[in-house]
């Protein structure tokens, strides 16, 4: 007898392992509101936008200049990123163990899809980054130490403030070497700890300087070193997902269950300023 399948539930069961896992994918780091519906890869979502509104001085009894025509700016965001999964699990391994192999191996494929979305999100928010809110380049890294390491986070701040990024809802994503750094000073420990009625995110292990401290080893770097600091506001990016398909079949020649899921995703720095990055070293 083959093994009940039910494509919606474990549809669903899949998209909520990857959310939970993703750090840079997650609501408070960029944002799902273009989402919409996605039926395969390539597609593409359009996003409008209204130029600035020229303001004018009014002086009684003149007339007011003609009505200006509005510019569009549209930006295209393109779902151009496609990853599957494919797994078969023996009837004699089935009977043997129980149904919950399934279970595991649907929790595996979320993990694997999670790390391969996480790491495209991490490189586009790095490559996004205006270039006016960078601390630090590739050649000449900062090599942060325990006395000012909490001081680059506020410098972080001061970029976004100068970009007009708004206050609350700020995130910073930090290696956990940084956040050992953080933990020796007392300024950190001070008032990094969370408010009783906050919501914790994934991956957040604190809140200082005007941001929350996410901590991923997803952060960008080059061989482990150069890393891409990089802090901002959910305005800045928008991520595109979606799982697309997820099937149950049984191989021709053998004796067992496969399962088989597509899933879909784009990304874009919609609001490059809403960004800032630290280009560091640990030493």
């Amino acid at each position: 007898m083959s093994l009940e399948f039910i494509p919606t539930v474990w549809a669903a069961r899949l998209l909520t392992a990857l959310e939970k896992s993703l750090i840079y994918g997650q609501a408070n780091v960029s944002n799902r509101i273009y989402e919409g519906e996605i039926r395969e890869a390539g597609n593409t979502v359009k996003i409008g936008s209204v130029g600035d509104v020229s303001i004018g001085t009014y002086v009684k009894n003149e007339d007011i200049a003609d009505p200006e025509v509005l510019t569009d700016d549209a930006q295209t965001l393109l779902i151009d990123q496609a990853k599957y999964f494919n797994f078969y699990v023996d009837s004699v391994d089935r009977a043997q163990q129980n149904v919950n192999v399934l279970d595991e191996a649907m929790r595996r494929s979320a993990w694997a899809l999670r790390e391969k979305a996480d790491t495209f999100l991490a490189g586009v928010m790095e490559a996004g980054v205006d270039a006016g809110n960078t601390i630090g380049s590739v050649g000449t890294p900062e090599v942060p130490t325990k006395d000012n390491a909490y001081e680059y986070l506020v410098d972080l701040g001061v970029l976004l403030d100068e970009s007009d990024t708004p206050i609350d809802g700020r995130f910073v994503v930090v290696p956990a070497w940084f956040h050992g750094l953080l933990l020796k000073d007392d300024r950190f420990v001070s008032s990094g700890a969370f408010r009783g009625d906050v919501r914790l995110a994934n991956g957040e292990v604190g809140e200082a300087a005007g941001f929350r401290i996410l901590k991923s080893n997803n952060v960008p770097n080059t061989a482990g070193a150069k890393y891409k600091i990089i802090a901002g506001h959910s305005i800045a990016t928008a991520y595109v997902e979606q799982v697309l398909d997820i099937k149950t079949y049984q191989p021709e020649k053998r004796f067992g269950d496969a399962v088989k899921g597509l899933h879909v995703y784009g990304a874009k720095v919609l609001r490059p300023t809403a960004l800032a990055c630290l280009i560091a070293s640990k030493s």
